[in-house]
């Protein structure tokens, strides 16, 4: 019926009433915290274009782990800087790599909190790109296909550290399956993978990049990661990685892709997560520290819409800051 007889402010009269019809609730348990694990740093080295952010030792990395725990976060995400690099970035899979030591002390000291393994080889590459390379072509080109195999076996090193899951980042077509295969075959059937099967070649990946020292040294990601402009694709990606055996499927960058993250919720049954990314962060970061905008309403605004879309877990940079301002609220 048509106002006067419906009137739709009725039930926004009141917080109380608000709170009793919202229908979407932000939770701590449903945040990821990311973490930089780096071989290099001896204490926190403090990220530029993400304050509050640091590359972490060993330790400090360990202690981060701990309050997230204590903050009721879902869980860590580990992404690892290794002292030395090579062409094949076989510091991926080194069973005394940093991320695998992390691992192993991280569910040591805190063994209810899940902990989540990013399987990627570019940070541990010589040429930043994130599969070996066929230097027979001109320009030299990722070789999708041997990559395959380093990244299942990155996948085994950290299901053996520790890892709860395993979150393949590289977007080389079959490494789901591939990894799928590898896990159960070395007695991990049990280990879940969170594929980032919407992953976009986007612009929002820059302070990443400088944290985790990954940016390619030559050319771009474009031949593996997805075109912004093309949805359909990305969600072609996603029901192929679930085809595959992805238990969970990520839509990353987050805030500029909340109709991705919808239309993969409704195609699937999987749960959703979406990377609320290091750009997206430091541009909150850069509008607060002038005064342009609210920190704690835009981080809550912008997660709990992300939520709205579809995604089950946020994986946010903000993720501390959020489980503090919850708890205040509760």
């Amino acid at each position: 019926m048509a106002f006067p007889a419906t009137r739709m402010r009725r039930l926004r009269a009141t917080p109380s009433l608000r709170g009793l019809v919202r229908e979407t609730e932000l939770r701590a348990h449903r945040l990821v915290l990311p973490l930089f694990v780096s071989e290099r740093a001896s204490a926190p080295e403090p990220i530029a274009a993400m304050p509050g952010v640091c590359r972490l030792s060993l330790g400090d990395a360990v202690r981060e782990a701990r309050e997230a725990a204590a903050l009721g976060l879902g869980g860590v995400m580990l992404f690892g800087i290794p002292g030395e690099k090579d062409a094949e970035g076989s510091g991926a899979w080194d069973r005394e790599g940093i991320v695998q030591l992390a691992l192993g002390a991280i569910k040591q000291a805190v063994p209810e909190l899940i902990a989540i393994a990013d399987v990627c080889l570019c940070e541990y590459t010589e040429h930043g790109h994130c599969g070996v390379l066929d230097t027979s072509a001109s320009p030299p080109r990722v070789d999708n296909d041997a990559t395959l195999e380093l990244l299942a076996r990155t996948a085994v090193s950290h299901a053996r550290a520790g890892a709860d899951i395993v979150a393949p980042s590289d977007m080389m077509d079959g490494r789901v399956g591939a990894i799928r295969a590898e896990l159960d075959a070395e007695g991990f059937a049990d280990t879940p993978i969170l594929a980032y099967s919407a992953k976009f070649a986007s612009a929002f990946y820059g302070p990443f990049r400088d944290a985790a020292d990954s940016s390619p040294a030559f050319g771009d990601r474009r031949s593996y990661q997805l075109d912004p402009s093309n949805g359909r694709e990305a969600l072609r990606e996603a029901l192929l990685d679930a085809q595959e055996g992805a238990d969970m499927l990520m839509v990353k960058p987050a805030l500029a892709y909340g109709d991705l993250i919808a239309a993969v919720r409704r195609e699937t049954r999987l749960t959703i997560a979406a990377y609320n990314v290091s750009g997206e962060y430091a541009m909150v970061k850069a509008a607060a520290a002038h005064g342009w905008l609210d920190e704690r309403a835009t981080v809550c605004e912008i997660l709990s819409s992300l939520h709205r879309a579809g995604a089950d877990i946020v994986i946010s940079y903000h993720a501390k800051d959020a489980a503090q301002w919850l708890s205040q609220t509760t």
